[in-house]
């Protein structure tokens, strides 16, 4: 059972998606809260597996809140937002976010997003991602030194980890299995200081490795 909190300013939002999560027999809410200030007492009081959270609240925004949870080494947040939302998106994500999903989502998609990234896995849908990201590239991209660090193959994993694939998509593409790839992603976030999944795909596009040559 992947128990949840949910945190939106809207209570018909929440509401609407309690009754989403709640067709699903793996999913379970535990809490709610009104605004990202009560996410901190909420996690204190309650086991959560994942935080379902807006990204604009009145109080405090999603972004923040999803710092102050990384910053407890809390579980992983999943923000809601829109399609436009670039700015926020980033924040979440330069924040810690395992990923967003958007409010118009199928509620199938949004339950696949809480189990991926219950799983430890990452949920940023890749042409938003691209999007959003493609104004916030740091001008100072890594020197050769930093990805001179990772191996060839781990460098291949890195590319194709950062456009969303999953373990078994990036073991099927580069013909290597999943511990394999299991093993060079927990290098590549060793040798980076990346902390999770999520970081290295935001490295990723942060850095241009998406325009770099396939891997062969």
């Amino acid at each position: 059972m992947i128990r949840l909190l949910l945190v939106d300013d809207q209570a018909l939002v929440r509401q609407g998606l309690r009754r989403v999560v709640e067709t699903s027999q793996h999913l379970e809410v535990m809490a709610e809260c009104d605004d990202g200030d009560q996410v901190l007492d909420a996690l204190q009081r309650h086991l959560i597996d994942v935080v379902v959270m807006d990204i604009r609240m009145k109080r405090m925004d999603g972004a923040t809140a999803t710092g102050e949870v990384r910053r407890v080494n809390g579980p992983p947040v999943l923000v809601l937002t829109t399609f436009d939302d670039d700015a926020t998106i980033a924040a979440a994500l330069h924040a810690g976010a395992a990923g967003f999903v958007l409010k118009d989502a199928p509620g199938e998609e949004i339950i696949r997003a809480i189990e991926r990234v219950a799983q430890g896995d990452a949920w940023l849908d890749p042409a938003v991602t691209a999007r959003v990201l493609a104004s916030y590239r740091r001008a100072d991209r890594p020197a050769p030194s930093d990805l001179e660090r990772l191996t060839p193959r781990e460098l291949d994993v890195l590319r194709v980890v950062g456009r969303g694939a999953t373990n078994a998509e990036v073991a099927d593409e580069l013909f290597i299995s999943q511990a394999t790839v299991k093993t060079h992603l927990s290098s590549v976030l060793t040798k980076l200081a990346l902390r999770d999944r999520a970081a290295a795909i935001v490295f990723a596009h942060e850095h241009a490795l998406l325009d770099s040559p396939p891997p062969s």
